[in-house]
């Protein structure tokens, strides 16, 4: 059974891990090099309890993740968060994504956020069509900002209201 909870310190293995199969096989990141446990340790920490990173465990295993991150460092934007998820790639395609997408937007309205953001690479068409079934609307496309696998990537923004 999925278990989806706040993540703790001991997950951040499985967190990197995941993250980095993205990097080195998705366009869900921008990011081009594999990233270290100590890399990711930093990113961890600037997480706190209004902005969490949540995990889904299967037998015990973290399997996928999703995060609330601050939109801006700017304090007038205390209330936009952007939302970020990945699944570990043999776990894709069986909910798993829709079920931590859910559970942060729920994170976010329980802890008072009005706006959400969720920024989507060309090529991540699952994931413009799960952001989308939230309710997440198109706000604007910037049209080759990335270079990734040999071709200039644009990113879509979405955006969902929460009052």
């Amino acid at each position: 059974m999925l278990n989806i909870r706040r993540s703790e310190l001991s997950d951040l293995d499985g967190i990197t891990a995941i993250y980095n199969e993205a990097i080195l096989t998705t366009t869900a990141t921008f990011d081009l090099e594999p990233k270290t446990r100590e890399d990711r340790l930093d990113w961890f920490q600037q997480h706190d309890d209004r902005h969490p990173i949540l995990v889904a465990e299967l037998d015990g295993l973290v399997v996928g993740w999703a995060c609330l991150s601050h939109w801006r460092p700017r304090c007038a934007y205390e209330d936009t968060g952007e939302t970020s998820f990945y699944v570990k790639q043999e776990h894709r395609g069986i909910g798993i994504g829709r079920q931590l997408k859910r559970a942060i937007i729920d994170e976010a309205r329980r802890l008072g956020f009005h706006t959400l953001i969720a920024g989507v690479a060309e090529g991540s068409d699952a994931s413009l069509h799960l952001n989308e079934s939230f309710g997440f609307e198109v706000v604007g496309t910037f049209k080759e900002v990335g270079h990734k696998f040999g071709k200039r990537l644009g990113v879509t923004y979405l955006q969902l209201f929460l009052d």
